[in-house]
């Protein structure tokens, strides 16, 4: 190996290290405790949300169970004349690590703004949503997550059932375009600063993971099985740090300056607290979640990527493997985090013509 991709590896390595310190990767070290937290749906004239409230549009505190019998409570914003049947609707999740009340929100009260149905959920285990243990991860219930959504959007009066789309934003992205490729009732998909959250975990950031450090990691987090049976709880891998005293890694300055600041944080958010639960890695290492990515086809995908963005080759590989009708966005000068709330980066207006093209009558 040249001196040069010696250095690309150690510094691939170093940087998988703190992002997974940072709770992006499920694979950390961590021992919190978990919380006992089940699903509440309680209406609230409380505005908890990280983005401005738009009196405008119609917002309302909603639940629905998923096949698993897990209670998922989610936001749903109506625009106005919403009462009216056949509208078209979305269903929004992400990021992953993050809360209704964060980017997925925004999101949802953005498009209901531009004249969609929105609904923004929380997965299970996580927020307000219900399942134990708490803040766990996996590829199949998440995935079912946005099938729920799509059975809740359905039976909604006035929703037209056959103009029903997703949009995923980060790790969320990679288990919507999973739904889509099994849900035939999802006319369209959109994704923005997409993560494949089965990738990074059983690869690695950018495929860095040798086979050897795979074998290790898995040892030690089934050895955890053990150590969270024994102590009725599951250790966590700790969230995005709290301060950035020592760290000078970019990315990880990235999701601080989101997840632990006034921006974005919020105290249900995984990545602004106490990060997900060390073996949720499991079952990511060991299921690819993209492996039937055609099958979106032939409907749309849109997938969206800012140009500076870490995770921009997700995208991009993901665009490469799907079939078309396909389109893929780079956004000149964006970050990965720049996409979960920069009104000026977010491109609204080709998701809301993507979307009304696709969701059409």
């Amino acid at each position: 190996m040249s001196d040069q991709n010696q250095n690309d590896t150690t510094a691939g390595a170093n940087r998988r290290d703190l992002l997974k310190m940072a709770g992006i990767g499920a694979t950390a070290l961590g021992l919190a405790s978990v919380s006992g937290t089940s699903a509440s749906a309680q209406p609230s004239s409380e505005w908890d949300k990280v983005f401005p409230r738009n009196d405008a549009i119609g917002h309302e505190k909603v639940s629905f169970t998923n096949r698993y019998g897990v209670t998922l409570v989610g936001d749903l914003y109506t625009p106005e004349g919403a009462a009216a049947r056949g509208m078209p609707a979305i269903a929004v999740c992400g990021p992953f690590g993050a809360v209704k009340e964060q980017s997925s929100g925004l999101y949802a009260q953005t498009m209901a703004e531009r004249g969609f149905i929105a609904l923004a959920f929380d997965p299970s285990y996580t927020g307000e949503s219900g399942g134990e243990v708490r803040k766990v991860a996996s590829p199949d219930i998440n995935t079912e997550d946005f099938s729920a959504a799509v059975d809740f959007l359905g039976l909604h009066p006035a929703v037209d059932r056959e103009r029903i789309g997703i949009i995923g934003i980060c790790g969320f992205a990679g288990m919507a375009l999973n739904a889509v490729a099994a849900d035939k009732r999802v006319k369209a998909v959109a994704t923005t600063s997409m993560y494949d959250m089965s990738r990074v975990n059983a690869r690695g950031y950018y495929d860095a993971m040798t086979l050897e450090q795979r074998t290790a990691l898995l040892t030690d987090l089934s050895r955890q099985r053990w150590a969270d049976a024994e102590a009725g709880t599951a250790a966590l891998a700790g969230g995005v740090p709290e301060t950035l005293d020592g760290i000078d890694d970019p990315v990880v300055q990235m999701y601080w300056h989101y997840y632990r600041t006034k921006r974005g944080f919020h105290e249900r958010s995984v990545n602004s607290t106490t990060g997900w639960a060390r073996t949720s890695a499991l079952s990511l290492m060991n299921m690819p979640i993209l492996t039937y990515i055609k099958e979106i086809s032939p409907r749309p995908m849109l997938v969206i990527a800012g140009e500076k963005a870490h995770s921009r080759y997700f995208t991009e590989d993901a665009y490469k493997a799907a079939a078309e009708p396909k389109e893929i966005m780079i956004i000149p000068d964006a970050d990965h985090v720049d996409l979960y709330d920069q009104m000026d980066k977010i491109p609204f207006d080709r998701l809301q013509s993507f979307f009304g093209e696709h969701l059409s009558a």
